[in-house]
């Protein structure tokens, strides 16, 4: 089983200005020659962090991770009162592209999970010629029937006792509409204890069942305790995104697959994902044979899992390989 590589430092960073009062974070790391590869964070509002540099061999690539706008090291941050307004795909997507042309990169692979999936192929539909490779995880279509399977309900037939709070903020009387609304509504409120409650339910519902196996187990002793700065930057976007369905067509990804038809790829799904069920793994398969898929079947969601993490860093070099 492939493992990590060692942990590195970048050799650059910065904050690029991208209009609208945005500055993302970025950073370089590995090879300054190497070959281009951009990671593409999930959430949306996820941010990145330095273990997200150890999927690539830093002998071979030039490894270049981000914050999206509104979280992690960009600003402002959504905690500081970042402007919602101006954040969506086509404003990330915009985003890369600015950064690409800022690093000098002619064309780089792409490699994302969850939303960065997501993000990652609405960038390559938008941008072809710009993407050599494509490597994808848990895979996110942002579909209406994915959105209610996961905030609205369907995940709570195998999570029952963690969907109690995940429901917990939402008043009773609300329980039985649009879940995805109601935290709308307190995400949005004015009084930010309601909103920060709020945003800690939220994504400790995503953090909790991520892992096929819990992570209060031998191996992984506890969750994280909760950040209220990152929760509410990840509650807070998500659902702004999920509100607005993405500020996609729904099956739009699956219906411009066309323009990335000729891309090679790579697709590593958990079969027991609750986040992103596999359904949408093999639907974006069918839909785009070329790309290999590896359902992994003692995974769920996470990038960090075994199997995931083996079959993520095997495309990598499979690719940093080809390019030899």
């Amino acid at each position: 089983m492939r493992d990590f590589y060692p942990e590195i430092e970048p050799f650059d960073t910065g904050h690029l200005d991208v209009g609208d009062g945005q500055q993302i974070y970025w950073e370089v790391s590995g090879r300054p020659g190497g070959k281009p590869v951009v990671f593409v964070h999930g959430g949306p509002g996820g941010g990145t962090s330095p273990e997200q540099r150890r999927f690539f061999d830093p002998a071979r690539y030039r490894i270049v991770l981000f914050d999206q706008r509104g979280c992690g090291r960009s600003r402002p941050h959504i905690a500081d009162g970042a402007d919602l307004s101006v954040n969506t795909t086509q404003h990330l997507i915009a985003d890369m592209e600015r950064l690409r042309e800022h690093l000098q990169i002619e064309r780089w692979q792409v490699f994302g999970g969850s939303w960065g999936s997501t993000l990652g192929l609405a960038y390559a539909q938008t941008h072809p010629d710009r993407v050599t490779e494509l490597v994808l995880r848990g895979i996110f279509l942002l579909r209406r029937s994915e959105i209610d399977w996961y905030y609205n309900g369907g995940a709570a037939h195998i999570y029952p006792d963690l969907w109690e709070s995940y429901l917990a903020p939402i008043p009773e009387s609300e329980r039985d509409g649009d879940l995805v609304a109601a935290y709308h509504r307190l995400l949005t409120s004015a009084d930010r204890a309601v909103a920060q409650s709020a945003a800690s339910a939220w994504t400790g519902w995503e953090q909790a069942t991520s892992y096929l196996l819990p992570k209060k187990s031998p191996d992984n002793p506890g969750l994280d305790a909760g950040d209220p700065r990152f929760d509410l930057a990840f509650a807070a976007i998500e659902n702004h995104y999920f509100v607005h369905h993405g500020f996609l067509h729904d099956g739009q990804l699956l219906a411009d697959i066309d323009r990335i038809a000729h891309i090679p790829g790579v697709i590593v799904q958990g079969r027991y994902d609750v986040v992103c069920p596999t359904r949408s793994a093999w639907d974006l398969h069918r839909a785009w044979p070329t790309a290999a898929l590896h359902i992994v079947d003692d995974a769920g969601h996470a990038s960090f899992e075994p199997g995931i993490k083996h079959h993520l860093i095997t495309a990598t070099d499979d690719f940093a390989n080809r390019s030899a």
